[in-house]
């Protein structure tokens, strides 16, 4: 595995890549339990959400950066993060990896050198967050692998 910086090119596929990685969050877990009230007006366009967010995630201007892990010659995840050099944090915004490279260690991967390109740019401490449902539940124990701690914190929807 080689994990390099960002480049142009990979907006596309990091993209679809996002897309794929978090429909089945969206579609067979959010939906469900909240409803489609719920689900349009909070997640309904989650799609067209990831295109604007996966194109404004590597901004170095802005001490923000991806990573991306490739395996023979493929993408095979990435991770998006970014440093406040003010308040010596960092933050992992965004990590995905392709359903093939799952449980093949490039989440960890990507985690560790983007927490070492933080420590660089004067990072103390790293925010990384995840859902507390069944979908996010290998999220929650790679970062407990990472040595990460949670912060249990419940979020509640109501439609009205």
């Amino acid at each position: 595995m080689r994990i390099r910086a960002f480049a142009h090119d990979d907006l596309a596929p990091l993209t679809d890549l996002t897309i794929d990685t978090f429909r089945p969050f969206f579609e067979d877990v959010f939906r469900p339990l909240m409803g489609e009230v719920i689900f349009t007006v909070q997640h309904g366009s989650w799609r067209d959400d990831y295109r604007r967010q996966v194109a404004e995630l590597h901004a170095p201007e802005r001490h923000a950066y991806v990573d991306v892990a490739e395996v023979a010659g493929g993408i095979a995840g990435y991770v998006a993060w970014a440093v406040d050099p003010d308040r010596q944090h960092g933050e992992v915004a965004l990590l995905a990896v392709a359903h093939q490279h799952r449980r093949h260690h490039v989440g960890a991967a990507l985690c560790e050198h983007a927490f070492e390109r933080m420590r660089l740019l004067g990072a103390e401490i790293v925010e990384i967050a995840t859902g507390g449902d069944t979908f996010h539940a290998p999220a929650r124990e790679l970062y407990e692998q990472l040595g990460c701690t949670a912060n249990p914190v419940a979020v509640y929807f109501r439609q009205l």
